[in-house]
């Protein structure tokens, strides 16, 4: 996305459940909006009325039925939704968008730990997304293991109830992601305390930031 193109800028965070992402996501917010830029932060899957309904399905732990390609196709109705309705006019509007997730973490889930074919995963995302590629996606890199020990107290949703072995090919489809994708995927060790994590976050964004 060039500066001619669009002034916005459009970062979204990745990872494993209880990697960390959405605090490291609402830090980032914090101090974007301190430094005086106009930020929109999302979640996915929702962000906006339709999208939130869809979440509702794919969360709800008595959907133990749902498919890995059902789970693909929501997410991905979600997904163009949020873009039609509020990441692009923010993005025309020089906004810089925040999303704690987005389609990194269908090709992960549905596609690496899921099995849907990834070229299949690649064609929904483009589809779902349009021109609505992020500038710059931070990956948050934990054990599986410690990451479920943070999340130990909470309840499951349907996507974490999916068990260790399921977490672990999301793991590593994130690592494969990053390692694909170097220029725009910044991989990040989420197992430090979060003010080092943070750090690491500020530096990689403030290198895609738009100067004034």
């Amino acid at each position: 996305m060039s500066d001619a193109a669009c002034a916005g800028r459009f970062i979204t965070v990745e990872g494993i459940d209880g990697c960390g992402k959405s605090t490291q996501a609402r830090l980032l917010v914090e101090d974007l909006e301190r430094a005086g830029y106009d930020v929109l932060a999302l979640r996915e899957p929702g962000g906006v009325a339709i999208s939130e309904k869809i979440r509702a399905l794919l969360l709800d732990p008595a959907n133990v039925e749902m498919s890995a390609t059902c789970e693909l196709l929501l997410y991905e109705a979600a997904r163009a939704q949020l873009v039609h309705e509020v990441v692009a006019p923010a993005l025309a509007e020089g906004r810089v968008v925040v999303c704690d997730r987005f389609y990194d973490s269908t090709t992960a889930y549905q596609g690496y730990a899921g099995g849907v074919p990834l070229d299949a995963v690649t064609r929904a995302n483009e589809l779902a997304v349009g021109a609505c590629a992020p500038d710059l996606t931070l990956v948050f890199d934990i054990d599986p293991m410690l990451a479920q020990e943070r999340t130990a107290s909470r309840a499951q949703d349907r996507m974490e109830a999916k068990g260790m072995g399921y977490q672990q090919r999301v793991a590593e489809g994130f690592r494969a992601i990053a390692a694909a994708e170097p220029a725009r995927v910044k991989r990040i060790d989420a197992a430090r305390d979060i003010d080092a994590i943070h750090a690491d976050v500020m530096a990689a964004v403030q290198a895609i930031l738009p100067r004034g």
